[in-house]
C-alpha cells in the first residue's frame, strides 16, 4: 500500500471527490424531504459536477435538450422527469464530457454544425470513458436502451440507404446493437480517421473529411439525376418539386432536336434553375439520425412544472452592515446623558439606581456559574489533550528497569508529547427582535455569563444584534433637530442574488477588544436597555430610537456571517471559531432580486422566493440547495451552506421557547420516536437539545426557568414551606443552567 504522503496529487483529489459526493448524498436524502423527482434532478446535479472536477454550474430547467455554455461553464439539463436512470446518466456523462474537453473555440464555417458534432460526441465519450473505466457500462446500458426504443428512428429506414454522417453517427453510438453497413475502403478509412480522435484538432481533421466525402457524393447523385431524368408510365417526367408543365416536359423527353427542344443545363451550388427552385446541396446534406434523436429525446422531458429559479447569497459590505461599538455605545450613553440632564439633582442615581443595582447583584451571583464553566471548560481540554497524545521510545534505557530484563522486553524511557491545543473564539448573535422584549433580560443574563468565561479563559469574542432600527431617522438633541435616514445599499444588486434589505444592520453590542472597564459599561447599558423592555410596569427612563426592537432578520444575519467569520478569525489568529446565536422565533422569509422593465425604464425590484423551484447555489462549493415550503427550513439552509463553508466552526442555536410553543418546535425537528424524548427533557429539566437541524447543536431553554433566580434567597421570617420551596426551585435552575452551559461547553473545549 503506498503511503499518503507519496500519492500523486490527482488520485488525493479523487478520493476527496468521492468522500464529496458520498456525504453530498447522504445531506440530501437525510435533510431533503422533497418528492423523488427533486431529489433525482439534486442527484444527477452532483454526479455532472463530480464527473467535472470542477466548479460546474449545473441548472435543470425545462429546457428541450441538454445544453453547456463553454464560456460561462453552465451545464443546462433538460427536467428528463420521463428518463431511466441508464439514459439520464448517460445524457449527463455525455455533457459533462463536452465540458471537460470541447474547447471555448467557434469551429469553422465552412463545416456544418452537425458534421462536427458527430465527431465530437464520438471523440469526447470515448475520452469520458478512458477517464472513467466504470462509465462505459453507462454508456452501454444507456445506448442500448435508446436502441430498443427506436430513438434513432431506424424500424422502417434502409440503413444502407443513409449518407455517410449518419451511419457514422450510428455506428459510435448503437454499433454493438445493429449491423451498420459501410460500402468501400474509402469510407471505412473516415471511420477510422473519426475512432482516432484525441483532440479537437483532429475533430476537425475527422469532420471535414467526412463533409467533403458526402457532399461529392451528393453531387454525383445529383447530377446524374438530373441527367438522367426518370419517366412515369405515361411518359410524363417526374419532377416533384417543380410546377407542372407537361407540354413542355413530354417535348424534351422525345429527344428531338427542333426549335421546341430544351436545354437542361447543369445545376450548381447555390445558383437557380429556370423554373424558379434553388438548389443548394449544403442544406440537404443534414445527419437526420441526430436530428430524429434529439426530437425523441425531448418526449423524455417534463411538460409540467416551473421553470427552476437560482440564486445566490450576496457578499455583502460589512461597513455598511456592522453598526460600530463605539458607535452603538456612544449612541446609548449620548441618550442616558440627555435624561440626566433633565434632571436637577442626582439624575443618574434616580433613573438607574435600582436597574444598576440589580445588575451589580447578578454579576456577583453569577461568578459560581462562570468559575463552573471555566473548570468544566478546563478539565474537558485537558482530557481531549490527553487523548491526543502520543507516546513514543527514545532509544535510551531506562535503569529503573533493567532488572526486568529476563521478562520484559521494554526498557527504554519513553516520552509523551501533547499535541498543542487551539486557539478558540466565539462570535454571539443575538435576537433584538420585538417578541424578545419579555425575555431580553433573561438571555442577557446567559450571554453575560458566557462573556464572562471568556474573559476568564483569554478566548476572543464579539456580540452581535440584528435589527432593522439602527439607520432609522433619529432625533439630535444638541441641535435640536432631526437626522434623515440613511439606508446604505450593503452591496451591488443583481437579478437573482438574495435580499439582504439596506435597513438591516449587525449592531456591534460587546468585543473582547475593549477593556475590562469599558466592557463593563457597556454591559451595563445592555443590562439597562433589557430591563427596560422587559418591565412590564415601565422604568423611569426611555431608551434611544435607534435601539428599538425590530423584525427577525435571522435570516439576513447567518448571510453577513459569511464576511464577518473570517474576519474575525484573521484578527485574532484563530483555529477554531464558535458561532452561537440566541433567538426566541423564527426568522422573516427573504426574497430576490429581479430585473423589472417597463417601457424604456428598468430596476431592481423584488420578488418572493417560490418553494421547490427555487434553489439556493453556492458557485464557491459547487452545490445547491432546493428552498423548501417550510419556512423555519430556510434558516437549516442557510446554516448548512455557512458549515459547508466553514467546517471548522460549530454554529451553535439557543431558542427561548413559551410553554405553548414547545410542541410545535418539536414536530419541526422530531419524528415519533424523539418527540417523546424532547418532552420527557422539557418536563424534567425545562430544556431539551435538538441535533438534527441546520446547528450543530440546538438547545431549547424555558423562558420562566431561564427568569428565576438561582439564588437560594428568602425573607426573614419565612415558613418552612417556603424555604424549602425556594430551595427546590434554585437547585432546579441550577441545573438548568449546568447541564445546557455545560453541554455547550463540551462543544468549545
Amino acid at each position: 500500500m503506498v503511503p499518503n504522503h507519496q500519492r500523486s496529487r490527482s488520485d488525493q483529489l479523487k478520493s476527496v471527490t468521492w468522500v464529496v459526493l458520498w456525504a453530498t448524498f447522504c445531506r440530501i436524502m437525510d435533510s431533503y424531504e422533497r418528492n423523488p423527482m427533486t431529489i433525482k434532478h439534486e442527484i444527477k446535479s452532483q454526479l455532472a459536477k463530480l464527473l467535472a472536477t470542477e466548479d460546474l454550474v449545473v441548472e435543470h430547467r425545462p429546457v428541450e435538450t441538454a445544453q453547456f455554455n463553454v464560456h460561462t461553464r453552465v451545464l443546462t439539463l433538460p427536467q428528463w422527469d420521463n428518463a431511466s436512470n441508464n439514459v439520464y446518466d448517460l445524457l449527463v456523462g455525455h455533457e459533462v464530457g463536452h465540458a471537460l474537453f470541447t474547447p471555448d473555440e467557434d469551429p469553422p464555417k465552412e463545416i456544418p454544425h452537425s458534421f462536427i458534432n458527430i465527431v465530437e460526441d464520438a471523440r469526447i465519450e470515448k475520452l469520458m470513458k478512458r477517464k472513467y473505466l466504470g462509465l462505459g457500462k453507462t454508456f452501454f446500458r444507456g445506448y442500448k436502451e435508446l436502441h430498443e426504443e427506436d430513438f434513432f428512428c431506424l424500424k422502417n429506414e434502409d440503413i444502407s440507404k443513409m449518407n455517410l454522417a449518419d451511419r457514422a453517427n450510428l455506428w459510435f453510438k448503437i454499433g454493438n446493437y445493429t449491423q451498420i453497413p459501410i460500402e468501400s475502403s474509402e469510407e471505412m478509412e473516415i471511420i477510422d480517421l473519426i475512432s482516432d480522435t484525441e483532440t479537437f484538432a483532429d475533430v476537425l481533421v475527422a469532420a471535414e473529411a467526412l463533409y467533403k466525402f458526402c457532399k461529392e457524393k451528393k453531387e454525383k447523385e445529383k447530377i446524374s439525376d438530373v441527367h438522367m431524368t426518370p419517366q412515369s408510365e405515361g411518359g410524363e417526367t417526374e419532377q416533384p418539386e417543380m410546377e407542372q408543365q407537361p407540354q413542355v416536359q413530354s417535348e424534351t423527353t422525345e429527344g428531338s432536336s427542333g426549335e421546341g427542344q430544351t436545354e437542361v443545363p447543369e445545376i450548381k451550388e447555390g445558383e437557380n434553375n429556370k423554373q424558379g427552385v434553388e438548389v443548394d446541396y449544403d442544406d440537404e446534406l443534414k445527419v437526420t439520425t441526430a436530428e430524429k434523436l434529439e426530437e425523441r429525446l425531448r418526449d423524455l422531458v417534463s411538460n409540467y412544472g416551473m421553470d427552476n429559479l437560482y440564486v445566490e447569497i450576496p457578499k455583502v459590505n460589512l461597513d455598511t452592515v456592522i453598526a460600530k461599538n463605539k458607535d452603538v455605545h456612544d449612541a446609548i450613553t449620548k441618550y442616558f446623558d440627555y435624561q440626566i440632564s433633565r434632571r436637577s439633582d442626582n439624575g443618574e442615581e434616580l433613573l438607574f439606581s435600582k436597574v444598576d443595582g440589580e445588575f451589580k447583584k447578578f454579576k456577583k451571583s453569577a461568578q459560581k456559574e462562570v468559575n463552573y464553566l471555566v473548570k468544566e471548560f478546563e478539565c474537558k481540554k485537558a482530557a481531549d489533550s490527553y487523548a491526543r497524545a502520543n507516546t513514543a521510545r527514545t532509544g535510551v534505557l531506562d535503569c529503573t528497569k533493567l532488572h526486568t530484563y529476563k521478562y520484559n522486553e521494554d526498557l527504554f524511557k519513553k516520552v509523551t508529547t501533547f499535541a498543542d491545543g487551539k486557539n478558540h473564539g466565539l462570535v454571539f448573535v443575538l435576537d433584538w427582535s420585538g417578541s424578545m422584549s419579555n425575555v431580553l433580560t433573561d438571555t442577557c443574563k446567559q450571554l453575560f455569563n458566557l462573556i464572562w468565561f471568556c474573559n476568564k479563559t483569554g478566548i476572543p469574542f464579539d456580540v452581535y444584534a440584528f435589527t432593522n432600527e439602527w439607520n432609522r431617522e433619529t432625533f439630535d438633541y444638541d441641535k435640536n433637530e432631526f437626522i434623515a435616514a440613511e439606508f446604505p445599499s450593503h452591496y451591488e444588486k443583481k437579478e437573482n442574488l438574495l435580499c439582504v434589505s439596506e435597513k438591516f444592520t449587525m449592531m456591534n453590542m460587546l468585543t473582547s477588544k475593549t477593556s475590562t472597564k469599558e466592557l463593563e459599561r457597556q454591559m451595563i447599558n445592555i443590562w439597562r436597555i433589557a430591563q427596560y423592555y422587559s418591565r412590564s410596569w415601565g422604568t423611569p427612563y426611555s431608551i434611544a430610537e435607534q435601539l428599538g426592537l425590530s423584525g427577525t432578520p435571522l435570516n439576513e444575519a447567518l448571510v453577513t456571517l459569511h464576511q464577518i467569520i473570517p474576519q474575525f478569525q484573521s484578527e485574532n489568529k484563530l483555529q477554531k471559531v464558535h458561532c452561537l446565536v440566541l433567538t426566541d422565533g423564527e426568522a422573516n422569509p427573504l426574497t430576490r432580486h429581479v430585473e423589472i422593465k417597463r417601457e424604456d425604464t428598468s430596476w431592481i425590484g423584488q420578488r418572493r422566493l417560490v418553494p421547490e423551484c427555487t434553489y439556493v447555489r453556492d458557485r464557491k462549493l459547487g452545490t445547491t440547495y432546493m428552498v423548501d415550503c417550510r419556512w423555519h427550513q430556510f434558516t437549516d439552509l442557510l446554516l448548512k451552506n455557512l458549515k459547508e463553508n466553514f467546517p471548522s466552526v460549530n454554529f451553535i442555536g439557543m431558542r427561548v421557547l413559551e410553554g405553548r410553543d414547545v410542541n410545535s418546535f418539536i414536530r419541526m425537528y422530531s419524528d415519533s420516536l424523539t418527540h417523546q424524548k424532547h418532552i420527557q427533557s422539557w418536563k424534567k429539566l425545562r430544556s431539551f437539545c435538538i441535533k438534527n437541524s441546520g446547528y450543530d447543536a440546538y438547545f431549547a431553554l424555558s423562558s420562566s426557568a431561564l427568569s428565576q433566580d438561582s439564588e437560594f434567597d428568602v425573607d426573614e421570617g419565612a415558613t418552612k414551606a417556603k424555604i424549602k420551596s425556594a430551595f427546590i426551585k434554585s437547585l432546579k435552575t441550577k441545573k438548568l443552567n449546568k447541564k445546557v452551559l455545560g453541554e455547550f461547553i463540551s462543544l468549545v473545549a
